[in-house]
């Protein structure tokens, strides 16, 4: 990916090194996958796994912080811009305003409302302060545990995180969770699939509307965010973890659902193709 040279967001906020005080709870996004694909290895109720996170933190901060400047913070600051210009653009052409996002970039566990994020959880935004919350180490243990490898891997998940902030800005986000406790937690499960192959689809379009912009692609780059896509599909993890894949807890689509729905965002470049609540369920 090519993505020196350019504009770097100023809405990063560098938290790496840096120990909170508080207790820790998890976000969602790409990252709850993971901890329900750790309680499914570990034969661990997930619920119970995640209330053993909630534990108390030290305070304290670390001596090694690393240089503002690094090459880690300016990728993530240059990828976030990108999808900044884009996605004003893209509002712009409607009459509307993108109220661009916050991404904290930290290492282990950091503060967010109501507690602590936790690193192990991996990238996720967060609604209540519109803000993505990454830990970079995220993509060095999903690298060595399911070969995710490249930086536009890295990026079609920035940009991911991202389509979850425009679809809480659309009012998507919250017609979603309004409807827990609401439905079954079957039907339920089929709406946060529709939210997150949607998602997927809009990182698409900033994938088309970035390359088109400042042709940042090169050769093998769309092959690594369509090898991410498919390595957080539900069916692949489940079949990893489990042995066995259980449909209707899919909350994320299948693999192929999440390369396929990336893909038409970015072959299309148009956000009315990429209405995943119009379709049924069964051909999305």
């Amino acid at each position: 990916m090519k993505w020196t040279g350019r504009r770097q967001s100023s809405n990063v906020e560098d938290r790496r090194g840096m120990s909170p005080r508080g207790r820790t709870v998890i976000g969602g996004g790409l990252g709850i996958i993971v901890i329900i694909a750790f309680a499914i290895f570990t034969d661990t109720d997930p619920i119970r796994l995640l209330d053993a996170l909630t534990v108390e933190q030290a305070a304290g901060t670390s001596a090694n912080q690393p240089a503002q400047d690094d090459e880690v913070r300016q990728f993530v600051s240059t990828v976030l811009a990108d999808t900044e210009e884009v996605w004003t653009e893209a509002f712009a052409t409607s009459g509307k305003q993108y109220k661009t996002p916050r991404l904290v970039l930290y290492s282990g566990t950091t503060e967010m409302p109501g507690g602590l994020a936790q690193g192990a959880t991996g990238p996720f935004y967060l609604p209540a302060d519109q803000t993505i919350y990454l830990d970079f180490s995220f993509f060095d243990e999903m690298r060595q545990r399911f070969g995710m490898n490249g930086d536009f891997a890295a990026a079609y998940v920035i940009a991911h995180e991202v389509g979850h902030h425009v679809q809480h800005l659309l009012g998507l986000t919250d017609q979603v969770h309004g409807q827990a406790g609401r439905i079954s937690d079957s039907d339920y499960n089929q709406l946060s699939v529709r939210l997150e192959l949607q998602a997927d689809f809009l990182a698409g379009f900033w994938a088309h509307h970035a390359d088109k912009r400042w042709q940042i692609l090169e050769e093998g780059d769309i092959d690594e965010a369509l090898g991410a896509a498919a390595i957080v599909g539900d069916d692949r993890l489940q079949k990893a973890t489990r042995g066995r894949v259980v449909p209707d807890s899919f909350t994320h689509g299948t693999s192929e659902q999440r390369t396929r729905w990336f893909l038409k965002g970015f072959q299309t470049g148009k956000l009315a193709d990429g209405d995943t609540f119009q379709i049924p369920y069964g051909q999305l």
